[in-house]
């Protein structure tokens, strides 16, 4: 019989930041991640400021600061005279060594927290192991049932199974975890262009008619988000790469002049956006942390950012009774209690955001519910120094930022 303290489905970043922090405070934590390596394109790969301070905190910050990176500090959008774009958010005017957003390569970092990781005797990582079914006990799960690429099927029991598998996790299955759902009105699509010197800097926006799009300075490229009305895709790629193009450099100009290196729809990948959270991201011997148990918008970017500080909350909330090799429902009740508010806060924010700005633009009509309101909340941000902080800050940090036990930090 394998057996392990905490199986963790799924090595994503709330997977391998909650296994490396548990596994270096001494708990013996197995992952089970279904791919054979961490290649995935058009991930999130924003490390925001919170990430990098924890990096700092496991003393990782020089192999981190290693990585081929980018670093974003503003936020534009294009909100002045004629479509000029007007800074909305400096997060490079908030205090601290991290003021910046770095854009690395997901698997980049994936691969670095798993080598990391893997210098402690109580962490194991087993690629190309998808978990398929839970073991259960008593109305306990007490571990799961896992497939690998070749076929091999077992059993992995453990005192506490954490689920950070995503939004397509095998937790959600359990009709008692009870999933609530919120209507999205667009999709995305993800593609890339070249990128220029003299081309602005940072996370830049775009608003044509009926289309918005959103641009991340990736140095040598733009990684590109076009957003479209939620459910068409198919008759928008019917209606031809030139019609979508035309829409996207209408809405950022200074880019009409390379959008001939796009040469096909398969360039073009599509992002069905969901936001939804479980209602219950537990039962006795599960936690749902991250996508698996709340689902975000790419709205602001932070999905990743509240992934991780779900993992290290966990992680501070449970070494104790994991070392204790007991784990009771009020431990993992606990860990909702500390990450719900601020992903309901989240989730709200993004809702707003949905119905004020992106479905009206997207159906024709101004934001905010009109263009006097729009241009009075654009002069507020744009001239309050204050105001001009609050999206800055809420980017880097969240709205509640986690610190790892003390088992686990160790300081370069």
């Amino acid at each position: 019989m394998e057996r392990t303290t905490c199986c963790v489905v799924g090595g994503g970043p709330a997977g391998m930041v909650l296994a490396l922090l548990l596994a270096r405070a001494g708990v013996q934590v197995t992952v089970l991640e279904k791919h054979g390596d961490f290649l995935r394109d058009f991930r999130g790969d924003t490390v925001h400021p919170s990430t990098l301070a924890l990096l700092e905190d496991l003393g990782l910050a020089e192999r981190f600061a290693r990585l081929p990176q980018r670093r974003v500090s503003t936020v534009q959008l294009p909100l002045g005279p004629e479509g000029a774009l007007v800074t909305v958010g400096d997060i490079g005017a908030l205090p601290g060594a991290y003021n910046y957003i770095a854009m690395v390569p997901q698997w980049d970092l994936l691969d670095l927290l798993a080598d990391e990781a893997g210098r402690e005797a109580s962490f194991s990582l087993r690629m190309n192991t998808a978990a398929t079914a839970f073991l259960q006990e008593n109305g306990r799960i007490t571990g799961v049932r896992y497939r690998t690429a070749d076929g091999r099927t077992g059993e992995l029991r453990a005192t506490l199974t954490v689920a950070c598998d995503g939004r397509g996790s095998l937790a959600r299955s359990l009709p008692e975890l009870g999933l609530r759902s919120f209507a999205c009105p667009m999709d995305a699509w993800w593609f890339r262009l070249p990128r220029r010197e003299d081309d602005p800097h940072g996370l830049v926006g775009g608003v044509g008619d009926r289309f918005l799009c959103a641009l991340i300075d990736r140095g040598d490229y733009w990684q590109c988000a076009g957003l479209i009305p939620k459910g068409t895709d198919a008759p928008r790629r019917a209606a031809g790469l030139d019609r979508f193009m035309a829409e996207f450099t209408a809405a950022v100009p200074w880019l009409t002049d390379r959008v001939d290196t796009l040469k096909s729809w398969d360039e073009v990948k599509l992002l069905d956006v969901r936001l939804d959270r479980l209602r219950r991201w537990h039962r006795p011997g599960l936690l749902c942390i991250g996508d698996a148990a709340h689902a975000m918008s790419p709205v602001f970017g932070i999905g990743i950012n509240l992934a991780v500080e779900d993992a290290v909350a966990a992680a501070r909330h449970l070494v104790d009774p994991l070392r204790a090799g007991a784990v009771g429902l009020r431990d993992v009740r606990a860990v909702q209690r500390r990450r719900w508010p601020t992903t309901a806060l989240t989730q709200d924010l993004q809702r707003l955001a949905h119905g004020r700005v992106i479905e009206p633009v997207l159906a024709g009509r101004p934001p905010f519910g009109g263009a006097t309101v729009a241009k009075h909340a654009t002069e507020l941000i744009t001239t309050s120094r204050w105001l001009n902080r609050v999206p800055a800050y809420f980017l880097a940090y969240g709205a509640l930022r986690e610190r790892p036990p003390a088992a686990s930090v160790r300081r370069a």
